[in-house]
């Protein structure tokens, strides 16, 4: 291995020819967080040589950081070719630089500038001529079609892409400051304009320094990559899970540009590379979803700073050879595929409820590699088997979240759940998944049964502890339940608010005679947060109601919010077609008291308990009854099962 700091000069004089691979992640850098530094750099010391007359400039020359390459063994007539392993954003950006320039200079009329500039771009032997080798470096494929329009425009390009936008930052900024155009402060370039020129041409020459380390006849070119970053670009774990892919695919001669059309194809795209929030934190899908692949495939937790360590050992088995390498990537790029179509699932779909209510809403994402792990096209879960896992998992989590349970466990749950189902029959997965659910005894694991769900719901207070937004789920989830075929099927609107049918300052319109007492008060104040004081509305609506009395009597004479004279029954009944109110309105035509709230508390625990079915009720031993009256084997006496291989190494 050798370091150095070279020049441009230096770096790209002769036949050389710097070659990004295919694997390496496509060209990110950005005017803001990188061009402009980068331009206001060069033109610090290109005016630095303008003013320094004979002397030594003040700014001599600056540091763009640094590159690690490989050298290849020459070849006789061909050019020195170099594997870039790492800072191809910086090389990539100081090329469509000097291009921008070149072109500038040319334009201009300083044919002789222009031509020493071309000899840092292009080489240009005849034999090279149409080929990538003219060119001193070749991006990673995905951005080579703009990267060969950039420094070698033809008619009939469409589209945008950052080397574009790049290449015509530069050659503006390159064209202002050769003409002498003032900054945006006044401030205008010194000199004439051949000596601006010149000098912006030694600089792009002699004036740059990078650290260059050729890794030739060096074991450990990866470890050296996982510990370098691009400026402002930090390396996500997929970047370094991508490189190591694509590294041992070269060993173990696999076709690996065909690769980044297939394993690998949009990998590398903005969706894959957003960040979205996860718990505390934010961090790229790719990143996230290899950590829920991972933790699928090996039934084990994989902390996030663990991710490539643990995909490279579990990887490296199936990479010894192409067919293993087609076997784990072709599975890995089938589960991305599963992964990106969640949020696009039907919610009228036992797989699209669950990601709905239970990724999204409840925010429970560590039950993604479970979900993933049923959902697999390598695993071929049974739809009905699929089914009844998915419905009881969900069933598990609202149940647990409505009484208020822990669900700090719920990440050894499932990855207990997933070893189960390695040595499971595909054909059982849900009701191995139903069964391991409804066995459980400690408290951090209980699928809370009916019997339990009807004591203790009605009398808990829900709203102030759970979002609103998971209220809503649950109030939709009943909704939707009580509908019948008489009802038009109509689509809830999106964003229904939480209305307290008692409201929360009771005390203007709802306080009895006699008074109640202070624990009365107390107790009426827990009562209203319960589920059986909660329904759907509008925002509008919501408005409207506020703190109204349930009755017009009662209501006579009030003008706040609109609708002067009408209590709350009315409203609801003029206004909204949830079946939720149409039974509010029917049942209550002249009050709505605590008992009320009681009564409905208990009915809509009812419902609940009928959406989301509990853990199966024992019947005799060796077999449990299903809400519908089937009996399956429990999961204690099924024995061992043959185990699964779908996971073994080829």
């Amino acid at each position: 291995m050798k370091a150095d700091a070279l020049s441009p000069r230096q770096l790209f004089d002769g036949k050389v020819h710097y070659e990004i691979p295919p694997f390496q992640r496509p060209y990110v850098w950005n005017e803001e967080d990188q061009w402009a530094p980068l331009w206001a750099d060069v033109i610090r010391v290109a005016e630095s040589r303008v003013v320094a007359t004979g002397a030594e400039p003040a700014v001599p020359h600056h540091f763009l950081g640094a590159v690690v390459y490989e050298s290849k063994p020459p070849v006789v007539g061909d050019v020195t070719r170099h594997m870039v392993i790492d800072g191809q954003q910086r090389m990539t950006t100081i090329q469509l630089m000097i291009d921008a320039v070149q072109a500038a200079v040319d334009e201009r009329g300083h044919d002789l500038l222009a031509e020493d500039l071309e000899g840092l771009i292009l080489n240009r032997s005849s034999a090279f001529k149409g080929k990538p080798e003219r060119f001193k470096l070749w991006p990673s494929k995905h951005d080579r079609p703009a990267f060969a329009q950039a420094m070698d425009p033809k008619p009939g390009w469409v589209g945008e892409h950052r080397i574009i936008s790049a290449h015509e930052f530069f050659s503006t900024e390159a064209h202002a400051w050769l003409a002498g155009t003032p900054d945006d402060d006044g401030n205008t370039p010194p000199g004439s304009e051949y000596a601006r020129a010149e000098a912006l041409a030694a600089t792009l020459r002699d004036g740059l320094y990078i650290v260059a380390i050729n890794l030739t006849g060096h074991d450990d070119s990866q470890l050296i990559f996982e510990t370098l970053n691009d400026r402002g670009t930090p390396l996500l774990k997929a970047d370094l899970i991508k490189n190591w892919v694509f590294q041992r695919g070269v060993k173990a001669g696999a076709d690996i540009e065909d690769w980044s059309e297939t394993h690998w194809v949009d990998f590398d795209g903005d969706w894959w590379r957003a960040e979205i929030v996860q718990g505390r934190h934010q961090r790229s899908r790719i990143d996230i979803f290899v950590q829920y692949w991972l933790t699928m495939r090996l039934r084990d937790e994989v902390k996030t700073e663990q991710v490539f360590r643990v995909f490279t050992e579990y990887a490296k088995p199936y990479m010894s050879s192409p067919d293993g390498a087609n076997k784990l990537l072709g599975e890995f790029r089938r589960d991305a595929d599963t992964y990106r179509a969640l949020a696009n699932l039907p919610e009228d779909t036992a797989q699209g409820s669950f990601y709905s209510r239970v990724i999204e809403t409840m925010g429970l994402a560590a039950t993604s590699p479970l979900l993933l792990w049923l959902l697999s096209d390598n695993h071929k879960v049974p739809e009905k088997q699929l089914e009844i896992a998915l419905k009881a998992l969900e069933s598990w989590v609202m149940r647990r979240t409505l009484l208020r349970m822990t669900m700090k466990d719920v990440n050894k749950t499932m990855v207990s759940i997933l070893k189960l189902l390695d040595r499971s029959p595909i054909d059982t997965a849900g009701d191995t998944v139903r069964n391991f659910l409804a066995d459980q005894r400690a408290d951090a694991r209980l699928w809370p049964t009916d019997a339990t769900v009807k004591a203790e719901l009605p009398s808990l207070k829900l709203y102030g502890y759970l979002r609103q937004s998971r209220l809503r789920v649950v109030l939709e989830a009943i909704e939707k339940k009580l509908r019948t075929t008489f009802h038009e099927n109509i689509t809830l609107p999106a964003k229904l608010e939480i209305e307290h049918v008692m409201p929360r300052s009771w005390q203007a319109h709802w306080n009895p005679e006699p008074r109640l007492t202070p624990e009365q008060a107390a107790d009426r104040d827990r009562r209203i947060q319960t589920l059986g004081n909660l329904t759907l509305v509008t925002k509008n609506l919501n408005g409207a109601l506020s703190n109204r009395p349930w009755t017009d009597t009662q209501a006579a004479g009030m003008t706040s919010g609109g609708e002067a004279g009408l209590g709350k029954r009315s409203l609801l009944e003029k206004y909204s077609l949830l079946v939720l109110s149409k039974d509010l309105i029917r049942d209550h035509p002249d009050a709505w008291r605590d008992a009320d709230i009681e009564a409905r508390a208990a009915e809509l625990t009812d419902h609940i308990c009928q959406v989301w079915p509990g853990p199966p009720v024992e019947t005799h031993a060796g077999e449990t009854a299903q809400p519908d009256g089937c009996s399956v084997p429990s999961q204690q006496t099924r024995g061992d099962v043959p185990a699964n291989a779908v996971h073994d190494p080829t």
